[in-house]
């Protein structure tokens, strides 16, 4: 009896010390005696003790740093670069496998695969155009990496180009030639506006010059039709007769600053002013003595 207690109580303890538990971020293969026997999906798994082995794999996306290198461009310029590289273990059995079994240490391969292709790739271009055209170094990266570990079953998501430094004293002779390039587009801006303020005055001082003028000639049209119906007044009235003109002038003058002047009812003068403005003059009735005297 003590004997088939202790059967159960082992089988109990080799029961518990089987049981494995894979997450859903892994799958896992599962060894038997150093030889791959079968795939573990996520979730309850049970191997045999010190017999099976289960190895986890995960299959989420990961990222590993080319770690910064010394790179020689085209045109003889160390260049301190670094990248980064995403990728993921695919999820079916068979790439699984060959992540474990095709490629020692995918992530440690990966990043040497990566410093060596990058390389090759600045190597041919000058540090300049390895600047401007990071997108073109990312895509033939990616390419590579691609192909190069088609067979370890993994994706290489996406790779990025973290820096690409020049050696401090090519760095300080660039931003001199930024910095100046930029002055020089800042003085052309001010130049355009200056200009553009120079061109609006003197469109105004042509269309100020304009309207005097235009003023001007107004003026003088007014003073020509005035001088034309002074001539024409004086054709009808004062010809032959320059000193009753002369006279009225002398009115005028005096009028214009408000000055009275008393004129004689039976004066010409006073005849030619009543003519002119529509209106008769009144004389005034002789006194009794003015009667006598004519009687």
């Amino acid at each position: 009896m003590a004997i088939v207690y202790s059967l159960i109580l082992l089988v109990i303890v080799i029961f518990f010390l089987g049981i494995r538990i894979v997450r859903p971020t892994h799958r896992a293969l599962i060894e038997r005696l150093g030889k791959y026997h079968r795939f573990a999906m996520p979730g309850f798994n049970w191997i045999i003790p010190m017999i099976e082995n289960l190895v986890p794999i995960n299959i989420t996306e990961q990222m590993v740093d080319a770690e910064p290198q010394e790179i020689i461009t085209n045109d003889n310029l160390n260049a301190r670069v670094d990248a980064q590289v995403y990728f993921k273990v695919k999820e079916d059995e068979a790439s699984v496998k060959n992540s474990q079994y095709n490629v020692n240490t995918y992530k440690y391969q990966i990043v040497n695969l990566a410093r060596t292709t990058l390389r090759n790739i600045i190597g041919t271009l000058t540090l300049k155009s390895a600047n401007s055209e990071r997108g073109k170094i990312n895509s033939e990266l990616h390419k590579t990496l691609k192909e190069e570990t088609g067979n370890w079953g993994i994706e290489i998501v996406r790779t990025e180009l973290k820096e690409i430094d020049p050696p401090k004293d090519v760095q300080e002779t660039m931003n001199k030639v930024v910095k100046a390039e930029n002055e020089k587009i800042a003085a052309v801006d001010f130049a355009t506006a200056r200009e553009t303020v120079a061109d609006g005055e003197k469109r105004a001082s042509i269309k100020q010059a304009e309207g005097i003028k235009q003023a001007r000639i107004l003026q003088a049209q007014g003073e020509a039709e005035a001088i034309k119906l002074v001539n024409e007044a004086a054709e009808k009235y004062f010809i032959g007769n320059a000193q009753l003109l002369r006279k009225l002038q002398a009115l005028e003058t005096a009028l214009e600053d408000n000055t009275k002047i008393i004129v004689p009812s039976e004066s010409d003068l006073v005849n030619v002013i009543g003519d002119l403005a529509g209106v008769v003059p009144i004389r005034k009735k002789k006194t009794a003595e003015s009667k006598n005297e004519e009687n």
